[in-house]
Parts: structure tokens; C-alpha cells; sequence
């Protein structure tokens, strides 16, 4: 199988909670991996349902990964590796599962008579794009199935490593809607390198969508999540909007940062070690919950809200707006990375 030739220092096997075979437990003689695990496990399905309640404008996503080696300080994924009897801090960055029958999975549900060629969205829960996708290359096998059956799709990730894929994307785009965005959340060395270690480059990230919307496949940037005092200064956040045009972003939008659950906890701990200054503030801003005062909601969407510096740089990349305003209607409505929606509810 493809993951056969992986070299790696130790084998074991464990059960987990949800999956009726042990997995097989690797660790990878590679600087990037060290002192993490991989779970090797056959999932039972490859397309997840997303709840009715949920306010994401598709119904459909598929995760070959669970949890995550960005370490992201305020994902909001990370409750859900206590599914798994794991932690939501450390361990959601070192316990990761691999589920390595996803791309056959899927190929076997979109070929169902009852299934509708439904919008399925990838990188809602954790980034496909990780680390150990240059390992297991899970994702071109999932991008070979939505090709072949002419399904429409849209990735969000953190990864130029997507432009590895970039020829089977065409091919998908050749048949069926297809979009891409791609987070940044600051281009501050100082605030990158604390809030999200072990992610690329954010330049390498805005590079990235330049690439992806010359070579035909709409993409747009999210910036998101906005921190107060941490990656809001106006000046950085209007570059990266700049940035933003002369890649021919087809969409650029942003989001206040929200704590639900045990990330409150996680990004408390953080905020501690990195801005002890700001706890206070924090405290006061999510006193009442999750998200901070709509007062502050507000003022960070308008700083990631393009100006009039990214309609004239845009000005001269007509062709990446005459893609995003040919777009099917449904593809847009059905998760195209730029929705307000999903922003809502990915950071």
C-alpha cells in the first residue's frame, strides 16, 4: 500500500475509541515529526454529515486527518480529539489519526445511486494539507475521486503543499466547481511564529494563491482569526489585504477569534506564556462567552473588509473576477471558501 515505504523508528498497536480494529501506531525519523504519534486507522466512512443546526452553507465535508502538527494556539478543532480519550491541548498536536482508507471510501460513497453530487468541503475540521500529507499523499487520491464523478468541492488550508496537487485540481475544475482558500491570519513574524509554530510561511501561503488563481482554480484568502492585540494592527492586516490583490484573491474576508469549550483553556495557557499583558483584557473581551462583544466583532471584520487599495490593485486581474462572477450560483452558495458562513464557523 502507499504507505508502505514510510521509514519509521517504531511500530505498535493500539484500539481507539470508535474504530473496531487496533491501529497501527508510527512515529517518523524526521525533525518535523518528532515525539508525535500516527494512528493508522480504516475509517468505516469518508463523508461526514454535517448537522442540520450547523449555519455552513454545505452539508458535506471529509477529514483523512484528526487532530493537527500546526499547533494552532486557537483551533477550534481541538475538543474533538476527546473523542478519541485524548487531551485537547498537547495531545491534539501529538496524537494524530491517519485514516488511510479514506480516499477508497469515498470513491465507493460518491459512486452511490442515492448520492446527489452534493458540495463537499475539505479542511473544515483539521488542515489536509498537514505535515503528514507529504507522507501518507492521502489527498490525491480524494481529489482523483471528485474528478471522477464530477463532484463539486472546495479546500480551505494553512499549506502551499496543495500546489503539489495543483494538476489534479485542474482536473477536477475541467468537470466540476472547485474553489480554494488559503489562512493567513497575520504575516507578523513575531505573532505567526507563537500563534501557529509549526504552520509554512505565511508569504508562502499568499504565494500560493497567486499560483492557484493563475492556473485557473479560484482562491481567496481568510483572515482569520483576528486577535486583538496580537495580529489587528491596521497596517499589517492592509498589507496582507494588498498582498491579497496582487494575487488575484477572488475573496478576502476576516473573523473575530472565538473560545468555545476546553479552547478557551488551551488559548488562555498561551496567552499567558506569550502576552501576559493582555490577559486582563481578554478576561473583560470573553467574559460572557465564546465570542467577544459584538462591538469588537465588528471593528475586527472591518479591518479585514477590502478597501479601496484592494479594488485598484485588483483593477488589472479582471480575468480572476470574471471566474469568481461565473461561478455556478449553487457552488458559490455551497461553500465557496470566501462565504461569510464558513468563516463564522471554521475559526
Amino acid at each position: 500500500m502507499r504507505w508502505d515505504n514510510l521509514r519509521v523508528d517504531a511500530e505498535e498497536a493500539q484500539r481507539l475509541p470508535g474504530y473496531s480494529e487496533p491501529a497501527v501506531v508510527r512515529r517518523f525519523d524526521a525533525p518535523e515529526a518528532l515525539d508525535i504519534r500516527f494512528y493508522e486507522v480504516r475509517a468505516k466512512s469518508a463523508l461526514n454529515r454535517v448537522p442540520p443546526q450547523s449555519r455552513m452553507p454545505f452539508r458535506w465535508t471529509v477529514n483523512p486527518y484528526r487532530g493537527c502538527t500546526h499547533a494552532c494556539a486557537y483551533c477550534f478543532a481541538r475538543p474533538t480529539h476527546r473523542y478519541l480519550d485524548f487531551g485537547p491541548g498537547r495531545d491534539f498536536e501529538r496524537e494524530i489519526v491517519v485514516k488511510v482508507n479514506v480516499p477508497e471510501l469515498l470513491r465507493a460513497e460518491l459512486a452511490r445511486p442515492s448520492w446527489r453530487r452534493e458540495h463537499v468541503a475539505l479542511g473544515t475540521n483539521t488542515d489536509p494539507y498537514q505535515w503528514v500529507e507529504g507522507r501518507y499523499r492521502l489527498m490525491p487520491g480524494i481529489w482523483e475521486a471528485f474528478r471522477d464523478f464530477r463532484n463539486p468541492c472546495s479546500v480551505l488550508t494553512k499549506s502551499p503543499l496543495l500546489l503539489r496537487d495543483l494538476p489534479l485540481m485542474k482536473e477536477v475544475a475541467a468537470v466540476a466547481p472547485i474553489s480554494a482558500s488559503l489562512s493567513v491570519p497575520t504575516i507578523d513574524e513575531k505573532a505567526w511564529r507563537a500563534s501557529e509554530p509549526h504552520t509554512p510561511h505565511p508569504r508562502a501561503r499568499l504565494e500560493a494563491v497567486g499560483e492557484l488563481n493563475r492556473a485557473g482554480i479560484p482562491c481567496g484568502i481568510l483572515i482569520a482569526p483576528l486577535m486583538p492585540g496580537i495580529n489587528d494592527r491596521p497596517e499589517r492586516v492592509e498589507e496582507i489585504l494588498e498582498l491579497a490583490a496582487e494575487a488575484g484573491a477572488v475573496s478576502v474576508g476576516g473573523i473575530a477569534l472565538h473560545l468555545r469549550g476546553e479552547v478557551r483553556d488551551v488559548f488562555f495557557d498561551w496567552l499567558r506564556s506569550y502576552r501576559p499583558d493582555l490577559v486582563p483584557r481578554y478576561e473583560q473581551l470573553y467574559r460572557r462567552g465564546a465570542y467577544a462583544p459584538p462591538t469588537e466583532r465588528k471593528r475586527l471584520q472591518d479591518l479585514a473588509r477590502p478597501s479601496g487599495a484592494f479594488a485598484l490593485r485588483g483593477r488589472g486581474r479582471r480575468p480572476n473576477r470574471e471566474r469568481a462572477a461565473s461561478a455556478p450560483r449553487r457552488e458559490r452558495r455551497a461553500g465557496a471558501p470566501g462565504d461569510r458562513y464558513e468563516q463564522r464557523a471554521l475559526f
